[in-house]
């Protein structure tokens, strides 16, 4: 069991989203109000409902979901069954049922959580550690979304966890059980194996050419070659377009000119401070002694100006900055009290200021560093910019020329020669093509699903002519057409009969083995003997050295009250195996890390089945009723 969680992890964790996830992930659980009956209303949890456009965009949703998931695996099909959509309503009835717990339990998030959840997203924090609000909002905004309306959702999923967790938390497993299934996952068994191989019983096996002829029958697909097509394409992409696209030295002197501010390093400024604190209503005789111990480091200063540093580290009171000699860094803007800032502007490099009053209290201030502002050169750029602007002229020739292209190959589809000569594109050809994508042709532009559809499309086969402009990829169009083609058939019974031969005598001396192997098997059962198997090996379900792989399952599932113990394996393409388990034992050390790791999968499992059965209750209270059937939605467009 552990094994299997441990080695299909990815495996586990996607069926149990499967089971628990889709009921709270589809469209969140905020929101939900009664709109009384309707024509669209397709059932009612209490007093909300799930209409058909619900539905609907739970299912193209679920199918966004899944398609990032599953890759080039995805089939859209397999939501297309009344059991995939009667599992996406189950889902919505499930959410609303949560939502009206979630109110009835009076789960209520501070604004202190959720200020705390906005300020923790990533990616949302300026270099002097404020919060960029206008970053946040347009991070929103992408997604169809303002701050109120993220508030309320974040809000909604906080509630749904403390419910969950309150839950799932219930759950625990016992240690007598983890233990005990935990024994049975380490428990190593003494194994000997003899192998009875196919080999051994070729020579007893006869082909007849009726034998032959039954097999061919009976096995077609085997056989088949695939129809194939051979074909013409020109292909329309960025480094067709780049070929074509020059950038003048006044292209590059003009936008230069014109974006000098990009090429412009402002001046950087490095200062140091010693700081003499006094609190903002410390008395008048308290600021004037500060003030003055201030004035008394400020002369010591300037009599010996390379000794701020350490003068900063020995009597400034900032602890910051101390340590590192009064250091405060390179001056930003509004990262410094304002009388520092405009203070550090004024000065020169080594020159030390007067007394500065800030709400801290007393600063000397020097500017240790300063790299007065640069402008890079044209030559020193022109590189660069002719880089930016070929992709700026790429990009805008690219849409110039994929509307001529999509026109050409529309309007003169008798042959792919007028795109190619207006464009100056190549016209290529490539052979034994089949309806589905090859991983031998990788990412070949004319090894793209949507082409392939449309180069076998009825019309492309029937009529020759070029398929339409499409989209494989960013930024390229290719068009195709057949230049031959050849229907699927079946390789003849002559050509392939050597094959089948082969096989059948393998197959047969497979059962040949198996038989023998059943007999020898029910004769040690009652004798006991260990008289021709190999030399014993110890293996468990996690080390598996020493016994083949196909046979471990079983070797570590027979009755072993009795010993020696015996169990027939069939072993395919290589015999029949029978294995004698003469000893059982538990591990003389017990990997604890492994143990503990074991009882948190057990809990985590216990956990969401607790979850699942609390939310099936919550649909039962929930008093729902199917107003009438769902209905097929409208087919969701392939991603391009």
């Amino acid at each position: 069991m552990f094994e299997f969680i441990r080695t299909h992890r990815r495996l586990m964790q996607f069926l149990l989203m499967l089971v628990i996830v889709p009921s709270f992930a589809l469209v969140g659980i905020s929101g939900y109000q009664s709109f009384g009956d309707s024509a669209n209303t397709i059932a009612k949890v209490g007093d909300q409902v799930v209409t058909q456009q619900q539905y609907e965009e739970a299912q193209r949703q679920q199918i966004d979901r899944y398609r990032q998931m599953m890759g080039e695996q995805f089939d859209q099909k397999m939501f297309d069954t009344p059991e995939a959509r009667q599992s996406i309503l189950d889902n919505l009835i499930a959410e609303r049922a949560v939502a009206a717990e979630v109110g009835r339990s009076k789960l209520v998030i501070s604004d202190a959580v959720l200020q705390k959840e906005v300020l923790e997203i990533p990616g949302l924090t300026m270099a002097d550690g404020k919060f960029d609000l206008e970053k946040y909002k347009a991070m929103l905004a992408a997604q169809g979304m303002t701050p109120q309306m993220y508030d309320a959702r974040r809000r909604s999923d906080l509630a749904l966890q403390q419910l969950a967790g309150a839950v799932q938390n219930t759950a625990f497993a016992p240690n007598t059980v983890s233990k005990h299934l935990s024994d049975i996952t380490s428990q190593e068994r003494e194994v000997q194996e003899l192998l009875l191989p196919v080999a051994q019983f070729t020579s007893q096996v006869k082909v007849t050419d009726a034998m032959v002829k039954d097999f061919y029958d009976k096995n077609g697909k085997f056989f088949q070659i695939p129809e194939q097509a051979k074909i013409e394409y020109v292909v329309l992409d960025a480094a067709a377009v780049g070929d074509q696209v020059d950038v003048s030295d006044a292209d590059v002197k003009s936008y230069y000119d014109k974006n000098q501010k990009a090429y412009t390093t402002a001046e950087a400024r490095n200062a140091s401070h010693i700081l003499i604190t006094v609190k903002k209503d410390a008395s008048a005789a308290d600021k004037a002694a500060a003030k003055a111990k201030a004035e008394a480091i400020l002369a010591e200063v300037r009599k010996a100006p390379a000794t701020f540093a350490a003068v900063a580290k020995a009597k400034s009171e900032d602890p910051a900055s101390a340590e590192l000699g009064g250091d405060l860094g390179p001056v930003v803007k509004d990262a410094l009290p304002k009388p520092l800032e405009e203070a550090a502007y004024k000065l020169k490099q080594g020159e030390i200021s007067d007394v500065i009053t800030s709400d801290y209290g007393y600063h000397v201030l020097t500017v240790t560093s300063i790299k007065p502002s640069h402008i890079q050169t044209l030559d020193e750029v022109k590189g660069q910019i002719t880089a930016d602007l070929r992709k700026q002229f790429a990009a805008k020739k690219y849409s110039e020329m994929a509307t001529v292209f999509t026109d050409t190959v529309y309007d003169q589809s008798d042959s792919l020669k007028p795109v190619a000569d207006k464009l100056k594109l190549k016209v290529e050809t490539v052979a034994n093509l089949s309806r589905t994508p090859s991983p031998a042709l990788g990412t070949a532009p004319y090894n793209n699903a949507k082409f392939l559809a449309a180069i076998f499309s009825n019309d492309s086969l029937k009529d020759k002519r070029n398929t339409e402009a499409v989209s494989v990829g960013a930024n390229t169009l290719i068009a195709g057409r057949v230049v031959e083609f050849k229907p699927a058939s079946k390789r003849p019974l002559a050509e392939v009969d050597a094959m089948i031969r082969q096989r059948v005598t393998l197959e047969e001396a497979a059962k040949l083995a198996k038989k023998a192997g059943e007999s020898k098997l029910a004769a040690l059962k009652t004798s006991g003997d260990a008289t021709g198997f190999g030399a014993a090996q110890w293996v468990s379900r996690s080390k598996l050295d020493g016994v083949n792989r196909a046979a471990i399952a079983q070797v570590m599932k027979v009755d072993t009250s009795k010993l020696p113990a015996y169990v027939g394996v069939e072993l395919p393409a290589l015999g029949y195996g029978i294995y004698r388990v003469g000893k059982v034992q538990q591990p003389t050390e017990v990997d604890a890390a492994r143990r503990q790791q074991e009882k948190d999968q057990i809990g985590g499992i216990l956990a969401q089945q607790e979850m699942f059965d609390y939310v099936e209750y919550l649909k039962s209270k929930a008093k729902v009723k199917i107003v009438k059937p769902v209905t097929a939605a409208a087919p969701v467009a392939e991603a391009p």
